[in-house]
């Protein structure tokens, strides 16, 4: 565990006590810092969260926005959810109102601090909360389609019958609406993805498709999704503490695109130590140039 990092949470919903609780579980950090606009929320979530530190060697605490603009890493779990009947832009007019709030309290931000961005949509709060913050784009990234690629990933090993670990596959684009997969260039051990014979009879679209609804299937179920995010917040905390360099597909700036969009990048000290260009196919490409040009059309407002 790096000595005496601290790790800020801002919003201490379901999200942000399963992204504490990882942290804490993998001793990822010295110091969790749990701030919420409900301080008895935070307080609450202490805690509970307090009940798993015989495990670890982390602390957890309530802080003010000002002390988590001090910290390493700051989270940021805090945002509106998209009610029935409201608009993409309606939903981010909302969220944008409430990043204003939540970085002008935590000003001024320690200048070497990272900025994880998990309220969605993640690439689109990306973008504004670098615009906001003043921070290089390479310190302020999302969540992105980190967990999107897990979802497709532990569905291709459950077919293939290997690990995920040895599947390099992603999702790509947006965590949204415009996401797709990068097939072309998916490789198991080293062997392209395509070429195993176990998925001749696979309907990719179809599959593509399912990992892309599990989220809602989810909500459905039991209103939320939290546990799975708070394992990929976890390690990309981790890959940043410890200048690991883990590649993940997250929402970062990609300068040949000119806006934050999902693609794989190298995870380490820096933040974004630096941006993947992976291969893609002609129908890629289109899929790719698609999601930027609705990330444009919606960042236009915030330019």
């Amino acid at each position: 565990m790096p000595a005496n990092k601290t790790i800020a949470i801002i919003g201490s919903g379901s999200v942000g006590a399963s992204i504490a609780s990882a942290l804490i579980l993998r001793n990822v950090s010295s110091t969790v810092l749990l701030v919420d606009v409900d301080p008895k929320v935070a307080e609450g979530q202490s805690l509970d969260l307090t009940d798993s530190l015989f495990l670890s060697s982390s602390h957890v605490k309530v802080g003010t926005y000002a002390e988590a603009g001090q910290a390493d890493i700051i989270v940021i779990t805090a945002g509106a959810k998209q009610k029935p009947g409201e608009t993409r832009m309606q939903l981010i007019e909302k969220n944008y109102a409430i990043l204003q709030n939540v970085i002008t309290n935590m000003s001024p931000i320690n200048p070497n601090a990272k900025i994880l961005l998990v309220a969605n949509p993640v690439e689109i709060l990306a973008h504004i909360t670098q615009k906001i913050s003043g921070l290089p784009h390479n310190q302020v990234f999302g969540s992105g389609t980190f967990l999107d690629s897990g979802r497709l990933r532990s569905a291709l090993g459950r077919k293939l019958g290997v690990n995920d670990t040895a599947i390099h596959c992603y999702v790509l684009g947006e965590h949204g609406d415009h996401q797709f997969v990068a097939w072309s260039s998916a490789t198991v051990g080293g062997v392209p993805l395509l070429e195993y014979p176990q998925l001749k009879e696979v309907d990719l679209r179809a599959l593509a498709h399912e990992v892309k609804r599990k989220a809602y299937q989810i909500i459905d179920l039991k209103g939320a999704t939290y546990y799975g995010i708070g394992a990929c917040v976890s390690s990309l905390c981790e890959s940043i503490l410890n200048h690991q360099c883990h590649i993940r597909p997250v929402s970062c700036w990609v300068e040949k695109y000119q806006c934050y969009v999902s693609v794989p990048a190298v995870i380490g000290a820096r933040g974004i130590e630096n941006v993947i260009d992976i291969r893609l196919n002609e129908e890629e490409t289109k899929s790719m140039e698609s999601a930027v040009e609705a990330m444009k059309q919606t960042i236009v407002h915030y330019t």
